[in-house]
């Protein structure tokens, strides 16, 4: 029996049991060894789960759940309490079992075969002192694809946060950890690791096993190295709920991956929720955002999408994080969605640490400046939480931390039949948001929301196109629609000379933003 209880936290007495059910206690490991001991107390009200099932300790801290087929068992953890972390800082609340291990026939390693379980499977806690005011760390796919690209995660995303990461209690990484190279699971780990906080993980579709004929075995080398790809746990006044949503092969044709749950993960969705209060605020990490980028597109199985939708719906705070796409969206769900809940209903796809793929030439840490296609400069996020409330800031790595807007102004205009605009990218905006500009100190003047290619990454790719020797790197994706764009033209009968032209963006939460830029006005200089 493959029990490895130094890095699962848990305890496995000798006794054997039917593999029917598997039962044991939720405690307060008081002396921290691991063991739950005779005057160690259980805890009461903590859910547990063999990823469809979902049930509460009793009031003396114990369990009962089904135990069948190739699965994992773990602890939610409630609020108030924190699991064990393991050398490399990830979490640790579950023990797999999978009797007959990982298929052998992999190309990446899974899980050895765990046998029978023992009598008792115990889940120690640890009080922990939680604020329902916190914040969090979120990274959108790191996804090097080899060695060289691990060390510009390293030194452009890691070496930053590890020197400000705020006020973070922990860190999650919206999937495609890497890219399709499963055997660079471990390097990654290692470079988190230096950030110093507990980290969760979420499968992407550059995550999985591609050997898999099933969509339930083509998660099985992330679950040996990060834990179930399924899973929920509590902090302060939030549900987490991490979460699976990429079926392979896809189930149409058996080719390729297609966006959507199984049934028994919309179960453990549903039986989970069971037990959260409605007052809570429940957040959603998965891959694939749920929103077509444009008409037509069927990357998501929708009726899967309206479950869960369904399922969210009692809940009057809700937030959803994906990533995936390598830009950064703020997609709301309303009636025309199939959200039905009071309020539309919020995902977050977060531009990502890997930006466009490690592309363009290097900035000053020599790593790939790798902006977006929709102009969004590669970085992190930090997601504030006060009591069941949200506010989010997009931290772009490299650059201040007021760096928001990217303005794209001409240098220099001219004084009459002037067609220029004035453009700006705000990193975190939507079409809801104001976004105002002045000259020299005037009055503030909207400028129109538009979803366009942003100029200064398009002047970027032609770079790339009008050069006649290849730069160094790689050149960058071509520019695709941006949701965050404003534009205006420039005021009429400015005066000859320099001028300050500012813009200030008003987000969702109420925080304003700002950006400035001088530019020159001349004489038209006429064809002779």
């Amino acid at each position: 029996m493959n029990v490895k209880i130094s890095a699962l936290c848990l305890f496995i007495s000798s006794f054997a049991i039917a593999q029917s059910a598997i039962s044991g206690w939720v405690y307060e490991d008081s002396n921290g060894n691991s063991v739950k001991e005779k005057r160690e107390k259980g805890v009461a009200n903590v859910a547990v789960s063999n990823g469809v099932e979902v049930v509460l300790t009793d009031k003396n801290g114990r369990y009962t759940l089904p135990l069948y087929g190739h699965h994992t068992v773990f602890v939610i953890k409630p609020e108030g309490y924190r699991t064990k972390v393991d050398a490399n800082n990830l979490t640790q609340f579950y023990y797999h079992h999978k009797p007959k291990g990982s298929p052998a026939t992999f190309k990446y390693k899974g899980t050895s075969p765990t046998g029978k379980p023992a009598s008792d499977l115990n889940f120690p806690l640890y009080k922990n002192d939680e604020s329902k005011d916190f914040q969090i760390l979120v990274f959108g796919d790191p996804q090097p694809y080899n060695l060289k690209e691990i060390d510009y995660f390293r030194r452009g995303i890691i070496n930053e946060v590890k020197n400000n990461r705020r006020n973070a209690v922990f860190g999650i990484s919206l999937g495609d950890l890497v890219g399709d190279d499963l055997s660079l699971h471990q390097p990654y780990i290692k470079a988190v690791k230096e950030i110093g906080l507990p980290w969760y993980n979420v499968i992407g579709n550059h995550d999985m096993n591609f050997d898999a004929v099933e969509d339930h075995l083509s998660d099985e080398t992330f679950e040996e190295n990060f834990g179930p790809a399924n899973y929920a746990f509590n902090y302060g006044n939030v549900h987490f709920m991490v979460l699976d949503d990429i079926l392979y092969p896809d189930p149409r044709d058996g080719k390729g991956y297609w966006g959507g749950f199984r049934e028994d993960q919309l179960k453990f969705i549903e039986n989970s929720l069971k037990h959260v209060p409605k007052n809570k605020l429940v957040v959603l990490a998965f891959h694939i955002q749920m929103m077509p980028e444009r008409e037509g597109d069927d990357h998501f199985r929708l009726s899967d999408r309206k479950k869960l939708f369904d399922l969210l719906k009692p809940f009057e705070n809700v937030l959803m994080m994906s990533a995936h796409t390598h830009k950064q969206t703020q997609i709301f769900y309303g009636k025309g969605e199939g959200w039905e809940g009071a309020s539309n209903l919020h995902e977050y796809n977060v531009g990502t640490t890997s930006g466009d793929w490690y592309s363009g030439t290097v900035d000053s840490s020599g790593v790939p400046a790798s902006v977006m296609r929709d102009g969004t400069y590669r970085g992190y996020s930090f997601i504030d939480f006060k009591d069941n409330k949200y506010s989010i800031q997009y931290k772009a790595a490299g650059m201040p931390e007021e760096f928001q807007i990217k303005l794209y102004v001409p240098q220099v205009i001219a004084s009459r039949r002037n067609s220029a605009r004035i453009v700006a990218n705000f990193f975190m905006g939507s079409k809801n948001d104001v976004v105002e500009f002045r000259v020299d100190g005037g009055d503030w003047k909207p400028l129109s929301y538009t979803e366009s290619l942003d100029p200064s990454f398009l002047q970027s790719v032609m770079k790339w196109d009008s050069t006649n020797e290849l730069l160094q790197g790689r050149r960058p994706s071509n520019a695709e629609e941006s949701k965050h764009i404003w534009s205006a033209p420039f005021p009429g009968k400015l005066p000859l000379g320099v001028h300050k032209l500012q813009v200030r963006a008003t987000d969702r939460y109420g925080k304003v933003h700002t950006a400035e830029q001088n530019f020159e006005v001349k004489e038209p200089n006429p064809v002779p």
